[in-house]
């Protein structure tokens, strides 16, 4: 009787093993946040360090959902270049925050939700204007748009948004 208690516990060992792997295998991988996201792809270290700078990661890395225009790294060099500012300057703006913010709408907002001439409010209480065919932000064209994160969606912009 032992024996057959014995072997009984194996097997049912091994199928609650193999049940787990298969349930596992079913369950999709837990996206990254929008920062985790956006410092994977390798192109935002400006943004970065923006954000780290006004205090606005664990924000982005909060429940959200938030809708982020993110300006690459060339974006920022244009804006740079335009404003006659170096980087360190930008970071030691007064309104870096607000022009962060500004790129930052609540909610999770698709490509497939904007309409023409829409306007959005942004988390620094200025709107900013969507234009389609090309999709714009402002004067800015999105260049990629819908990257999903676990908690909202980026748009990579090309340009830097000013309020």
């Amino acid at each position: 009787m032992k024996k057959k208690g014995m072997i009984l516990l194996v097997i049912m060992s091994i199928f609650m093993t193999l049940a787990n792997g298969v349930f596992a295998a079913e369950t999709p991988a837990v996206k990254k946040d929008i920062i985790d996201t956006a410092a994977e792809a390798g192109e935002f270290t400006t943004l970065a360090a923006a954000l780290k700078k006004a205090g606005l990661v664990e924000t982005l890395k909060g429940e959200g959902p938030f809708t982020v225009f993110a300006p690459t790294d060339a974006a920022f060099e244009k804006a740079l270049k335009k404003l006659g500012i170096t980087a360190d300057e930008l970071l030691a703006r007064d309104d870096l925050k607000d022009i962060l913010l500004y790129h930052v709408l609540s909610g999770k907002v698709l490509s497939t939700d904007l309409k023409e001439g829409m306007k959005a409010e942004t988390l620094a209480k200025k709107t900013v204007d969507i234009s389609l065919d090309p999709v714009k932000v402002n004067d800015a064209n999105v260049v990629k748009a819908d990257i999903e994160a676990s908690n909202g969606v980026i748009h990579v912009i090309d340009e830097v948004l000013l309020p």
